[in-house]
């Protein structure tokens, strides 16, 4: 019944069309989904199998985007990497990454997903392809892909609409989109810890923790099992709303 009441839950917030994990997706799949995906693509475009994703940060809440705690092989099509004050960290899209560094930290060594070859490059000999038709990660609206090929870029920029940049023109976008991301992710986070709210009351066991982190709410609370079997998108929920409290 817990299972079916939290997959419940989670199909009412896609039909509200509230984004529970910060960031635009019809139907982003939960770490549960690993033994599903096997070898095969899932359908998130963003996304990939978890064992082709490579995962450059360490520690018990490697899997999750350092800022806003989403699981990175569902978002890897957009992952950034940089090292910050020195340790290097990995985020789920550039928005993420330009957080990092509004709060002041030193964001060096920066590298980002090949989208040709699914592994990482140093986003300075990138080509972005900037507000394509597929999704945006965290940013409200414009999307932004990356290849390591200009040709490889100019084809998808062909096919899906965009415009073709290095990373200092897609960093430029990003840092003057920033504010208005924000606000639509803050708003979109709201309505996720809300339903949060609704899914740790009935399903988690009461905790006096307070986090610095989604990601960090997200490795507690599946370490020490207080929610049962959460998973995806509710998992998300419940952190946003341990976060907001």
């Amino acid at each position: 019944m817990k299972k079916l009441t939290v997959a419940f839950v989670a199909l009412m917030v896609m039909a509200l069309g509230a984004h529970a994990d910060g960031m635009q997706t019809k139907g982003a799949m939960g770490q549960g989904m690993m033994k599903k995906m096997g070898k095969h693509m899932p359908k998130n475009y963003r996304a990939v199998p978890f064992a082709k994703a490579q995962i450059l940060q360490r520690g018990d809440a490697k899997m999750f985007c350092t800022r806003c705690g989403m699981t990175l092989p569902m978002f890897y099509r957009t992952n950034h990497a940089a090292k910050v004050d020195g340790k290097m960290e990995q985020f789920c899209s550039m928005y993420c990454m330009v957080e990092t560094m509004n709060m002041g930290k030193k964001v060096t060594d920066v590298q980002v997903v090949d989208n040709t070859t699914l592994k990482f490059i140093p986003a300075e000999k990138a080509f972005y392809v900037v507000g394509s038709s597929k999704p945006a990660t965290m940013a409200a609206k414009v999307s932004k892909y990356a290849f390591g090929t200009k040709e490889a870029a100019e084809a998808f920029a062909k096919k899906f609409g965009g415009k073709v940049m290095d990373y200092a023109g897609a960093l430029a976008q990003a840092k003057a989109a920033y504010d208005a991301d924000t606000k639509a992710k803050k708003m979109r986070q709201a309505k996720g810890a809300k339903m949060g709210a609704m899914i740790y009351k009935k399903h988690c066991k009461p905790i006096e923790q307070t986090f610095a982190s989604p990601a960090e709410a997200k490795t507690y609370i599946k370490a020490n099992k207080v929610c049962g079997d959460l998973k995806g998108k509710p998992l998300q929920m419940t952190a946003l709303y341990l976060m907001s409290r």
